[in-house]
């Protein structure tokens, strides 16, 4: 039986936050629904804008959207233009007012998500998994990150038995609730199947917050 917990899911409401945030005492299946929707129709359409993360806030009737990207220019466009037809597009997914806030990421060598993308596109083009793995642990410790594990598994090289390999380097400690680990997926889809493929990405400590969770 697999003992594993999801790393972000481990530290919510102790040094990492909620990617939804509302409440709602009625229709709670159909704003879940809602903002399900939105997010894969956004992942979808920005799928070459490098976005790692879309956190939604409804604040009163109104609905924010926060897109964390590594090229927040393909999302703005043209003195905005693409941005504001994007606003448009939900508006009316959602039919009410939508706010759009574009975050950039400033270095997508130590995003998780962005990293297994990154691994996932190259075994599509079928680059060696190895290679592609390597070359993104350098990178990732190029840019300061503490430790990296990359896990791949599935008919990796098209071979006829499906089978997982992984690298890590330095450290991760994955119990420690104050350790910041980034943790990302994603899937290749190639002509032999697919490969999933998992990244964690420890950055090192971070700084004592409040827990947001109501003593015992």
């Amino acid at each position: 039986m697999g003992q594993k917990v999801h790393p972000y899911g481990f530290r919510l409401g102790f040094n990492k936050t909620w990617r939804s945030r509302w409440f709602a005492k009625q229709g709670y299946a159909k704003l879940l629904q809602e903002d399900l929707e939105l997010k894969k129709t956004l992942t979808d359409r920005l799928k070459s804008a490098g976005v790692s993360l879309i956190e939604v806030d409804r604040p009163g009737n109104k609905l924010r959207v926060t897109i964390r990207t590594s090229r927040p220019g393909i999302i703005i466009g043209r003195k905005g233009a693409e941005v504001d037809k994007l606003r448009d597009e939900l508006q009316k997914l959602v039919n009410g007012e939508v706010y759009i806030n574009i975050q950039e990421i400033q270095r997508p060598e130590l995003d998780s998500q962005l990293v297994a993308e990154n691994i996932a596109a190259q075994l599509v083009r079928r680059i060696a998994f190895r290679r592609a793995m390597k070359k993104a642990m350098e990178s990732a410790f190029r840019f300061g990150a503490k430790g990296i594990k990359v896990r791949v598994a599935g008919r990796l090289n098209g071979a006829e038995i499906a089978r997982s390999e992984w690298y890590q380097d330095g450290r991760l400690p994955l119990h420690t609730l104050k350790a910041d680990v980034d943790y990302g997926t994603a899937t290749a889809t190639t002509t032999y199947g697919a490969i999933g493929v998992k990244v964690w990405i420890y950055k090192g400590e971070m700084a004592k917050t409040k827990s947001r969770r109501r003593p015992a």
